[in-house]
């Protein structure tokens, strides 16, 4: 039986989510681990995407095939027993002939910046931090130039093939007082390239400390160079935070996850 899931994890402690050498932590890894150790035998868990060193997830969805004779909710309890505290299953349930990355129809990350007078230790590995303001404006302008399908070269490179060519589906910002200032950024797209949110972030960032123009930003995406690129945000702002199939999964799954 083809099991689909979805997984939530702090990326903090992990080499990111693609499973690597023996003795390096990763997602993929212990998920497997913890797989292997339930159902006595190995286990290969395919993924919606391969989140980087230090990037969180709410929402990425995972696909795998067990012998498991017992209900999915008594599956995702056990596998919830096994994990390491800073991953868990959310959801689980049958999906016959469903790969996460191939029939995915978009993902959804999500950028988190921090903004007060003095560093919050708490959040250090949550959220991009500044004690200065940011021309919010500004960036909202600059993202907004990124909608629609283009070629995102400047941003980064494909994990397989030439293919640049992306289409983005929400690019914006929004702000949140809660004690300090919170500034989210959400994009949407059909698939992502290689480090592309955090470039696109970082270069957002740039316009927002008035480093660069919103005229500059829209040149360099334009340019589908990615010498042109800015800085690159770093990790643990990041969160995947959904990935959408045609079905409508999870909706089509949270009602029945006792399989």
């Amino acid at each position: 039986m083809r099991y689909r899931a979805i997984v939530a994890y702090d990326g903090s402690a992990y080499q990111g989510y693609q499973k690597q050498r023996e003795g390096v932590p990763t997602i993929q890894g212990e998920l497997e681990k913890s797989l292997a150790t339930i159902l006595g035998s190995p286990i290969t868990v395919w993924a919606a995407g391969r989140t980087d060193t230090g990037v969180h997830a709410r929402g990425q969805v995972i696909a795998f095939d067990a012998n498991w004779r017992h209900d999915s909710q008594s599956l995702l309890k056990a596998l919830n027993a096994h994990l390491p505290d800073d991953i868990a299953l959310q959801v689980i349930g049958p999906a016959p002939d469903f790969h996460p990355r191939f029939d995915a129809l978009s993902r959804v990350y999500r950028y988190k910046i921090l903004i007060a007078e003095a560093p919050k230790p708490l959040f250090t590995k949550r959220a991009w931090q500044f004690q200065r303001e940011l021309d919010f404006e500004a960036m909202q302008h600059a993202a907004a130039i990124i909608l629609g399908e283009h070629d995102f070269a400047t941003f980064g490179q494909p994990p397989v093939g030439t293919n640049t060519v992306r289409e983005v589906f929400v690019s914006q910002w929004s702000r949140q007082q809660q004690e300090c200032l919170w500034l989210t950024y959400t994009i949407e797209a059909t698939a992502f390239l290689k480090h592309m949110v955090r470039r696109i972030v970082g270069m957002l960032v740039e316009v927002g400390l008035a480093l660069r123009t919103v005229a500059d930003f829209e040149a360099a995406f334009k340019s589908a160079d990615l010498a042109q690129a800015g800085r690159l945000a770093p990790p643990y702002g990041l969160y995947l935070d959904a990935v959408r199939y045609a079905d409508g999964f999870p909706n089509a799954e949270s009602s029945r996850q006792t399989g």
